[in-house]
């Protein structure tokens, strides 16, 4: 299909997009040139739902992907019925996935126009979500998120400057299990007053999930604004006061400057969140700018930033997979791979992972890369035990995956619509899992152990709580940093340690694969330890799906 649409046709299609926007009566309007299927819609269907752009062609398939499994095929025999002519337009209701990983239920009625031939010529109507509430939030009585996304998008169409703070409670659990949830939501309304209080009339206050509020700000600089934040965080600190109980509250703070509208809503919240959550979780609750925790540090980062995010829901355009063979330790025969996602442009070429991984952790879309992540894999793995009968794959994650709750019941999907093997399947997390509830991380261990999948802690050592995530949680594999074997041939201590690892490891039953292995010497030695596989560029280093089947039929 020709992917362009003519300017007069694009004026007709603004113009009714408009008369029907006017009557629209706060629902979604969508409208389709159905002869190029070029489609306009509302702003807020495009942030709330995480839509790659207002206009959009194909938009039917597009939002099919949002609506849930279980509705999509009364949707697209309604779709096709609509684009055939045979239906006039449809007046039915169905579960779309908003950005925050929820199914909203939403009633969309449409209404087919014919050109004087009486062919299918546009298709226009509206979508009323009913799970979208109001702009105000009903416990604190400030904008909530949604007020806040219309008031950024509103920011951004009018290519007007604004300086944004996310700032929250760390530990408000606690708060919660001591003093009860009634309490707590009484410091959750005077927090926001008193935020109030600090921003005064130089800022807006919005009160967005949990116990984040933002401002936004016309006319402070950041600098100003971390000011007030350093002041906020000393008074909650000293004279945090609720009914008559005194509280030590610790606050975070991350910080961003719009001044880029290229970018939308969803990517300028995705990188305050990134920043408040460096904020939380290495710099102690002071402030963080965002641009100050980029590699590079220039507005290219955050552009390239909202390119890959944009690649997400546009069928993960520019993302692979790269795969590193695993080795038994004793035979260096290939028994398995790490898979290792990469992102390639022809403006930024390949980016590895961790100029992104950080990044997209933060945004609603990382879910649907991860479930991506995990078929492609898969899908690759079944290819390659054509060749590897016993082949495993193991596939990262990331411990904000771990957080949804249907984690456990996406994998099992994957598994269930691949026909895939779950024995050959490894799940690698990192000791970054301790930030998780631990009953929940347990509960998934188990429903998906149970279940035949194995489980490795990655990186091990290189955190500060390794060993009590491994007395918590049945690890099947131990993976050694690199590390610690990268003086292996000739420090002593690196000996020592990986003895003492390796006796670890056969305290909790798992199993041990050595990460880094380069050289022919580190090999050598480290075959004399209770060690099971090897990984490293001693054997290769990640490949495409297409050099890894070369280099495995090589090694048959």
């Amino acid at each position: 299909m020709d992917k362009t649409i003519p300017a007069h046709r694009q004026y007709i299609l603004d113009n009714l997009f408009e008369s029907f926007s006017i009557v629209s009566d706060g629902n979604y309007v969508f409208l389709c040139d159905m002869y190029y299927d070029y489609s306009r819609w509302s702003e807020a269907a495009v942030t709330n739902f995480g839509l790659p752009s207002p206009y959009m062609f194909q938009a039917g398939t597009i939002w099919e992907e949002h609506i849930h499994p279980d509705d999509r095929a009364a949707y697209h025999k309604s779709i096709e019925a609509i684009f055939s002519g045979k239906e006039s337009g449809h007046d039915m209701q169905y579960r779309a996935l908003n950005t925050n990983g929820q199914y909203d239920v939403c009633t969309c009625r449409g209404i087919l126009m014919r050109d004087k031939e009486g062919n299918p010529e546009y298709f226009g109507g509206a979508i009323r979500n009913h799970g979208q509430q109001s702009h105000i939030d009903s416990m604190t009585g400030f904008p909530n998120q949604y007020g806040f996304f219309e008031d950024l998008n509103s920011n951004i169409r009018a290519g007007k400057p604004v300086n944004i703070a996310m700032v929250g409670i760390s530990a408000f659990r606690e708060i919660n299990e001591l003093y009860g949830y009634l309490f707590g939501n009484s410091v959750l309304q005077k927090f926001g007053r008193t935020i109030f209080d600090y921003a005064g009339n130089r800022g807006c206050v919005y009160r967005m999930d949990g116990t984040r509020f933002c401002v936004m700000s016309h006319t402070e600089t950041i600098e100003e604004m971390s000011e007030k934040y350093n002041a906020l965080r000393d008074f909650c600190r000293d004279r945090f006061k609720v009914d008559g109980s005194d509280l030590i509250l610790d606050l975070n703070a991350g910080f961003f400057s719009l001044d880029n509208f290229s970018l939308d809503a969803r990517t300028v919240y995705t990188c305050l969140s990134f920043a408040y959550s460096e904020s939380k979780m290495r710099r102690q609750g002071d402030p963080v700018r965002f641009f100050e925790e980029l590699s590079r540090g220039d507005r290219g980062q955050v552009e390239m930033l909202h390119l890959i995010r944009e690649s997400i829901p546009r069928n993960y355009r520019g993302f692979c997979l790269f795969y590193q063979p695993v080795v038994d330790a004793m035979s260096e025969k290939v028994i398995g791979a790490e898979a290792l996602i990469r992102w390639n442009s022809p403006a930024y070429g390949t980016v590895m992972p961790d100029n992104f991984i950080s990044f997209l952790e933060r945004d609603s879309m990382f879910p649907e890369l991860g479930r991506w992540i995990l078929t492609t894999a898969i899908e690759a793995s079944k290819e390659i035990r054509k060749t590897i009968p016993d082949f495993h794959i193991s596939v990262n994650l990331s411990y904000t995956q771990l957080q949804k709750p249907d984690f456990a019941d996406m994998v099992l999907d994957v598994l269930r619509v691949t026909s895939y093997p779950s024995e050959y399947l490894t799940l690698e997390v990192t000791e970054r899992c301790r930030l998780l509830d631990m009953d929940l991380l347990e509960n998934i261990f188990i429903r998906l152990k149970t279940a035949g999948i194995k489980f490795a802690l990655d990186d091990f050592g290189t955190g500060f709580s390794s060993i009590g995530v491994l007395k918590k949680l049945p690890f099947d594999i131990i993976k050694i940093d690199r590390s610690f074997v990268q003086k292996i041939e000739h420090d002593d201590t690196e000996r020592k340690l990986m003895h003492e690892f390796t006796n670890l490891a056969s305290t909790f039953n798992a199993e041990v694969c050595v990460e880094g292995v380069e050289t022919a010497g580190m090999r050598d030695i480290l075959q004399y330890y209770p060690v099971s596989t090897f990984q490293g560029y001693l054997y290769s280093k990640p490949m495409d799906i297409e050099h890894f089947m070369d280099y495995i039929k090589e090694q048959q």
